[in-house]
């Protein structure tokens, strides 16, 4: 959401959420005053605050209470006024705003998580199902949300052979035979300009067969899945050409082998947020608990799912606020969650679920580092 806000209204977007995060009450200028050092008189806070709440950052739930930040009011807070390194997308104010914001201790609080994961769980000596438990039980208590860990993902097709085909003047077939004796094939062109058709056919079918063998060589026996991670940049120089056409094919080809399967989910905390006072409705904390115990399958692919950002990386932590939920049930919630990983490759994930008014730097400290944690101590065990 590109939104351009000056300095003083970051400054006061921050402290109208960081009050309404702490307190549940809708935000008046007077509160500012008092708790922030904000440097601006009431009258000018409320004028600001009018500014915010005409750009749809906050808004009046009764016409005589103070203010509430909106799901884009959280949003500006989540991508642009917490602590950079933490963010789930890019940074783009600029170093005078993040001087004029308070950092809170969240590095610390991602250490913590750490420690008391290592000190309380001891892997080693642990199933990978008790681990999965213990951690969504330190999850549930450091974030005071409810907590999600899904079980790993523990099949994938094993690549047996791999063969580039020159089908016609830069047309190109990929194939692949599984572990499973299954063939899957992918049909692309190769050369994007006109004297790229005009090389000779022998010597690309040459070169072929080199890349073929080289490929067989080094990946025999990996996953599809794992296929689509490589670095297709250390090809030879004169094979160069082809790394684009194998990193889009594998990919794909990955896609179609590999569709993630839903696996149980841990749930943890799910009595202490249901006090919440956004949770007050009886009707729609049923919907919830219905969502996270019998969709289960719904919400395993949603907390799976790694959006793609503009640049085409993956975020460290991925925060989906309110209406940016797609599940109804929980379009009043905010879902943040990060994956864990074998390797380069996404094999399960972890997860919080909460009010939007929850303590977005202290909910994604302790996501990414229990997503860290898990991703060391699953290279451990062989599922």
């Amino acid at each position: 959401m590109e939104v351009q806000l000056t300095n003083r209204q970051q400054h006061i977007l921050w402290a109208t959420v960081r009050h309404y995060i702490a307190t549940a009450e809708p935000v008046g200028s007077k509160a500012l005053v008092e708790e922030y050092d904000l440097g601006v008189s009431s009258a000018t806070i409320r004028n600001v605050m009018g500014v915010l709440e005409k750009s749809g950052l906050l808004y009046q739930p009764h016409a005589s209470a103070g203010r509430v930040p909106s799901d884009s009011g959280y949003r500006i807070y989540v991508d642009q006024l917490i602590t950079p390194s933490l963010r789930s997308r890019s940074v783009s104010q600029t170093d005078a705003t993040r001087s004029l914001l308070p950092r809170s201790g969240t590095e610390s609080l991602g250490r913590e998580v750490e420690v008391a994961l290592q000190k309380l769980l001891q892997w080693e000596d642990r199933s990978l199902e008790t681990l999965l438990q213990g951690a969504a039980q330190i999850l549930a208590t450091l974030s005071g949300c409810i907590s999600l860990i899904t079980m790993p993902q523990t099949t994938t097709a094993l690549l047996r052979h791999l063969q580039l085909v020159q089908i016609e003047a830069g047309r190109i077939m990929l194939i692949v035979v599984t572990d499973g004796y299954e063939t899957h094939s992918k049909l692309m062109d190769l050369a994007s300009k006109p004297e790229e058709r005009q090389r000779d056919s022998e010597v690309i079918d040459r070169e072929l067969q080199i890349v073929s063998n080289f490929l067989n060589s080094h990946l025999r026996g990996r996953s599809l899945l794992e296929l689509a991670y490589l670095d297709w940049s250390e090809l030879d120089q004169e094979f160069q050409r082809y790394g684009e056409f194998l990193k889009n094919s594998v990919a794909e080809l990955s896609r179609r082998t590999h569709a993630p399967t839903a696996t149980q989910i841990m749930v943890r905390g799910v009595s202490e947020v249901l006090r919440q006072p956004e949770f007050s409705q009886l009707q729609q904390v049923q919907t919830i608990i219905h969502l996270l115990e019998e969709e289960q399958d719904q919400l395993w692919r949603l907390i799976f799912e790694e959006p793609e950002l503009e640049d085409g990386a993956k975020p460290k932590v991925t925060v989906r606020i309110g209406a940016e939920n797609p599940l109804e049930p929980i379009r009043t919630c905010t879902l943040i969650s990060s994956n864990y990983r074998r390797g380069s490759i996404p094999v399960g994930s972890v997860g919080v679920l909460g009010p939007t008014r929850l303590d977005y730097e202290s909910a994604i400290a302790v996501v990414a580092s229990a997503a860290d944690y898990l991703s060391e101590a699953f290279s451990y065990f062989n599922p």
